[in-house]
């Protein structure tokens, strides 16, 4: 069976929310890698960025350290997680029957396909991640319940919840799902199915496909 890629939002940090998506993630009955946001470490680049006056290449080199430093403190977290570097950790991870928590640096600092930018964030590299895998599923896990306003990636990216590069990064065969923290309390232990919404990723291919 093919993984599910999960992005848990660093915007989880320090809430309640964080622990529960964690122990539903670890308990899923299908196999998934969690991509760890950035977290108060992605913020800390930000605040430091307007500091020290360092470019955005260097910002986006931290920004990815940063997810790798929340990674490590999700992967804490719960005895079924297990932190994973390469697409090959990746999979020993998933075969020894545990979740991995995929730290980016070594896969994407130097990765020619993606630009160092903050345009670029954890939603892309989620994408991106997918495509790495050749799997079929993203789920991005938000601490807003927002994303229920929208129906296509363009619109989530154009009101911020997502980043403006996902309807770029997506692959053409990846099927998108957003879950807020208001779905909290309709899911069980364990986790069986993809929890969230599916986003299209066009109004029009919708309107396409209704004919």
């Amino acid at each position: 069976m093919k993984p599910l890629v999960v992005k848990l939002g660093g915007s989880t940090a320090g809430h309640a929310e964080m622990q529960r998506w964690i122990d539903l993630l670890a308990s899923a009955t299908f196999p998934l890698v969690i991509v760890p946001g950035g977290g108060p470490f992605a913020d800390q680049v930000r605040i430091s960025q307007k500091r020290l006056g360092y470019s955005d290449d260097a910002a986006h080199a931290m920004a990815i350290l940063a997810m790798d430093q929340f990674g490590i403190a999700i992967a804490e977290r719960h005895p079924q997680l297990r932190v994973a570097r390469s697409i090959l950790q990746i999979g020993e991870v998933l075969d020894a029957g545990a979740t991995p928590v995929w730290l980016p640096s070594s896969m994407t600092l130097d990765a020619a396909d993606i630009p160092p930018s903050w345009q670029i964030t954890s939603d892309s590299l989620g994408a991106w991640l997918v495509r790495q895998l050749c799997t079929d599923d993203l789920l991005l896990v938000k601490q807003t319940d927002e994303y229920t306003r929208y129906a296509s990636v363009q619109e989530l990216a154009a009101a911020g919840i997502v980043d403006s590069m996902l309807p770029d990064m997506l692959g053409e065969g990846t099927s998108l799902h957003v879950a807020g923290s208001g779905i909290l309390a309709t899911l069980d232990l364990p986790l069986a199915s993809i929890p969230g919404r599916r986003i299209i990723r066009h109004r029009q291919t919708e309107a396409m496909g209704a004919q």
